[in-house]
């Protein structure tokens, strides 16, 4: 009878600890999520920010190139 009671406990606490990993994992999936998300908003607005830079850049050049042929 002792015997059923300590594997009863060893199977008990072994499902508490697969439990207990699970919740871990969920929580750091959810934080690599929201990772991920903010590493892609910071892409955009470099994105963005590059494109006014190649805008700027093509103005300059262009004015530029019109000074020279003059």
């Amino acid at each position: 009878m002792a015997l059923d009671n300590v594997i009863l406990a060893i199977i008990i606490g072994t499902l508490a600890a697969i439990v207990y990993c699970l919740r871990v994992l969920v929580l750091l999936e959810r934080r690599i999520a929201r990772m991920d998300e903010n590493i892609e908003k910071m892409a955009n607005h470099i994105e963005k920010e590059e494109e006014k830079i190649e805008k700027e850049e093509l103005k300059i050049e262009s004015s530029v190139g019109r000074k020279r042929k003059r």
